[in-house]
């Protein structure tokens, strides 16, 4: 099967546009199955075909049946009058109007369920490539469902527009063309007339309600993503006993989605009527004049039959046009919001192409300048080099820019200002995946995959052996968590990982971050939600695992670092010391403030609790919670 990367050569889809213009973005979904489409479209002339003849077989079957003589047929000649030929003619085109509509629906089935697949993984690609600003501030719940709603519009457009649109249109040419070659013009005039009528207050109804129709989209995902953001934090929804204030607030969104479906059914409803009347005004004047024409004698019953039935047939699937059209312009609506998604530009460009020639590992950071907002600057010309193969650790009070600095290394964010090298090439001039398969994270906030422990192990490797995937639980002191349940890795972590403590979490990541074993290693508050042993384990092992590796250590509980081979404080986006742990401690600065209020601040809290575990420094030293 071809492959649906872009890398390989195949990318369906041109740059995505708005109104009817996008249309042409559905014709390579077609060519890729030409011959598909071409069947199918065969299968629908043959049924039009089939249906338009119907009629013209019903006339002749009534004309025959009319010429009987007044009295009925001889007993013995009745087989003379049956029309038996016309019967079975007309059961046969019914059935092959049915069979080749079927017939069409299945061929063409596998091009719109292809066609959903390429754009929903189109969509699905572009939101991972976007960059953590956009997806910050977005509303994943609010976001699934525009795309779901948007890949569904695809396979409704597909469909209708080749198995609705145009084969409505055939019929209609087909029948105004027969009725103008077999009976008088008028026939021919009002179908045509009602047409135009039908189709002029549709599509100028429709532009109207399609407002209304896209505000009901949005309040469906507004409500959608609320119902989502309340279940995902249910235990912050329990603490603060907020259930009735969340009930409270999804019920206002629903209300407002109700106000907005209420204006769009009141829409509906006048379409509806507009259009009935119309239909319902022209089959009248047809037939009033087919009966006309029978009691002048320029007629046969045969052909008033005929023209009721063209006008049932014809009019039937036009009233359905009108719903097509309808729907043609929700889903319309529902494709602009996917397309506004495929719009969507990320803030870090990968266009990278400069081969990745990793030798030690070194790290700098130079002149590096970073905000998250324009009123607070996070980073501000900022120097930093970690030497290759070597520990350094960065300390700080909240707010310093700590954490930024791995958002600036996996390139989440560019800096405004400086670059970032690795042996010396700038970060920005290589591919994306290259750098990041080069680098390992163990973030501050673990979120797990609602899997199994295995799989969100194998996700740092998924070839890894059952050897190496033992190794690492070791180091990472999983084994209690795996021995304690009776599926043993193949324990599910729940949403999110709720299943599991903060501490356990914490050990999934840094086993991942081991199964990884990447040339440069970060930790970001590794040991933050563990307990004073096992932090020390966990620890000898980062600092086992580490060794002749790149090691960036974040922490803000000093004990935790004083063995890494240099300790860097960050304070106002800068780096103010630089040193060993003695040597920082020897200058009576910052570090030594901050080591003797903890140092402090422990002794205090092991006499009311002797087992309480290191303090944070944020206890110590409190920042303006602005994002590191």
């Amino acid at each position: 099967m071809k492959s649906f990367s872009s890398a390989h050569g195949y990318d369906p889809v041109p740059p995505a546009r708005k109104g009817w213009d996008w249309l042409p973005t559905l014709l390579p979904y077609l060519f890729e199955f030409r011959w598909r489409v071409i069947v199918a479209l065969l299968c629908l002339v043959g049924a039009k075909l089939a249906s338009v003849g119907m009629p013209f077989l019903l006339k002749h079957q009534v004309d025959t049946l009319n010429q009987l003589p007044a009295g009925g047929v001889p007993a013995g000649e009745w087989w003379l009058w049956f029309p038996l030929g016309l019967l079975l003619a007309y059961g046969l085109a019914r059935l092959m109007s049915v069979l080749f509509g079927e017939l069409r629906d299945l061929v063409f089935g596998r091009v719109s369920e292809r066609a959903m697949r390429r754009m929903a993984l189109r969509v699905f690609r572009h939101l991972h490539s976007l960059s953590l600003a956009f997806h910050l501030d977005r509303q994943t719940g609010a976001l699934q469902r525009d795309i779901e709603r948007g890949v569904q519009g695809i396979s409704f457009l597909l469909r209708f527009i080749i198995f609705s649109i145009l084969p409505t249109v055939l019929e209609l040419l087909l029948v105004i063309g027969l009725l103008l070659f077999n009976y008088p013009p008028v026939f021919a005039l009002i179908t045509a007339l009602a047409v135009v009528v039908y189709v002029a207050y549709s599509f100028r109804m429709t532009e109207w309600r399609t407002q209304y129709v896209r505000e009901a989209n949005r309040m469906d995902s507004t409500t959608h993503a609320r119902a989502l953001d309340s279940l995902l934090n249910y235990e912050t929804v329990k603490y603060f006993n907020a259930e009735p204030r969340e009930a409270q607030l999804y019920d206002d969104s629903l209300a407002e989605w109700e106000q907005a479906r209420q204006k769009n059914r009141y829409t509906l409803f006048g379409l509806n009527a507009g259009q009935a009347l119309i239909i319902s005004v022209a089959m009248l004047s047809m037939l009033m004049f087919a009966a006309w024409y029978v009691v002048q004698g320029t007629m046969t019953i045969g052909d008033f039959t005929l023209v009721n039935a063209f006008m049932f047939q014809l009019f039937l699937p036009l009233n359905f046009l009108g719903f097509v059209y309808r729907e043609l312009k929700a889903s319309m609506a529902n494709i602009e919001r996917m397309f506004e998604l495929l719009d969507e530009q990320s803030a870090v460009k990968d266009e990278g192409t400069a081969a990745f020639n990793l030798k030690g590992g070194e790290v700098t950071f130079r002149q590096v300048s970073f905000s998250y907002r324009d009123d607070y600057q996070v980073l501000d010309q900022l120097d930093l080099t970690i030497p290759a193969g070597k520990t350094l650790a960065v300390v700080g009070g909240s707010g310093a820019g700590k954490s930024t600095l791995t958002r600036l290394l996996f390139r989440f964010y560019d800096p405004a200002a400086g670059e970032i090298l690795i042996d010396g090439q700038p970060i920005d001039q290589l591919p994306q995946a290259v750098l990041r398969a080069s680098l390992g994270m163990v973030p501050q906030d673990t979120v797990l995959f609602n899997d199994t422990l295995k799989n969100n192990l194998l996700y740092a490797r998924p070839d890894a052996s059952d050897e190496e995937l033992q190794q690492v639980i070791t180091m990472a002191h999983l084994d209690s968590l795996v021995q304690r349940h009776t599926d043993g890795w193949h324990i599910v972590v729940g949403e999110r990982g709720l299943k599991l403590s903060g501490g356990e979490k914490q050990r999934i990541a840094i086993a991942r971050m081991l199964l990884k074993r990447p040339a440069i290693m970060l930790f970001d508050e590794a040991t933050s939600s563990l307990d004073s042993h096992t932090e020390r384990g966990i620890m000898d092992a980062i600092r086992q695992v580490s060794k002749g590796h790149t090691t960036l250590i974040i922490a803000h509980r000093l004990s935790t670092v004083v063995d890494a081979d240099e300790i860097a404080v960050m304070d106002g986006g800068r780096i103010v010391e630089r040193g060993s742990h003695v040597r920082l401690l020897s200058q009576q600065g910052r570090y030594a403030a901050l080591w003797q209020a903890q140092q402090h601040q422990h002794q205090h809290q092991h006499q009311q609790q002797p087992d309480s575990g290191d303090v944070m420094a944020d206890d110590i030293q409190a920042g303006d919670g602005n994002v590191e």
